[in-house]
């Protein structure tokens, strides 16, 4: 399974995308950690690695422009930091 596969299997993770297995893997985690559940935000990490997800999570919030909400940028600002591997 790929990280592309949850967005395929849940469409409404990026309704809005004409092809949603084109998404980068940072897309694909913004999409999961805004419209998804626990069980999605798990499923991702279990593909990539927690260090990996933390990395990309990372490397997003960055950016000048993200689409997270603030309670969604804080609240995983601080797992990846506490469960950083």
């Amino acid at each position: 399974m790929s990280i592309n596969d949850i967005i395929k299997n849940k469409p409404y993770l990026a309704w809005y995308i004409k092809d949603p297995e084109i998404l980068s893997d940072e897309s694909v985690l913004e999409h999961i950690l805004n419209y998804g559940n626990w069980i999605d935000v798990q499923q991702f990490i279990k593909i990539k690695g927690k260090d990996k997800t933390s990395k990309l999570f990372n490397k997003t919030i960055l950016n000048k422009r993200t689409n997270y909400s603030p309670a969604i940028k804080s609240y995983f600002s601080r797992y990846f930091n506490i469960n950083h591997v």
